[in-house]
């Protein structure tokens, strides 16, 4: 994306884990209201304490009719969080990896960006490498 002359990209990494322009707390995005047309928010919101803040400034950010792409590890069932788990070997043990907070169920995802003010559908990608999804993976096009 960054190639591309027709569009202004913004990568972000909170942590420095990987290289990107940008270092954005998600929970407090240094953007004016209605900044973006289009964010990607792809295996972020599971390592997020206050995961409703953070949906919050998605959606503050986000333009009128823009779009959200959010994709978490999803489980059937309901949302999976326990706050007192806090431990790398237990979060691995109970959410699947060290720094992961929760394991979101698409049904529970949907429904707190639902409250955030989006209008949410879940689509499953059956095409391999689907603009670079995996087969059958879950994704929730939220629309402002």
């Amino acid at each position: 994306m960054k190639k591309k002359k027709d569009i202004y990209y913004y990568p972000t990494d909170y942590e420095n884990e990987f290289l990107s322009d940008y270092h954005y707390d998600i929970t407090k995005i240094d953007a004016e209201v209605g900044k973006f047309n289009l964010i990607v928010c792809y295996h972020i919101l599971e390592h997020i304490t206050e995961d409703q803040k953070a949906i919050s400034e998605l959606y503050r950010v986000l333009k009128k009719d823009g779009i959200a792409l959010v994709q978490t590890p999803f489980k059937e069932g309901e949302i999976y969080e326990d706050d007192t788990i806090t431990s790398e070997e237990e979060r691995l043990k109970h959410f699947g990896q060290e720094d992961h907070v929760r394991i979101y169920s698409v049904k529970g995802l949907e429904s707190r960006l639902k409250n955030a003010g989006f209008q949410v559908t879940a689509r499953t990608f059956s095409e391999n490498g689907y603009y670079g999804y995996s087969p059958n993976e879950k994704v929730l096009i939220c629309r402002k």
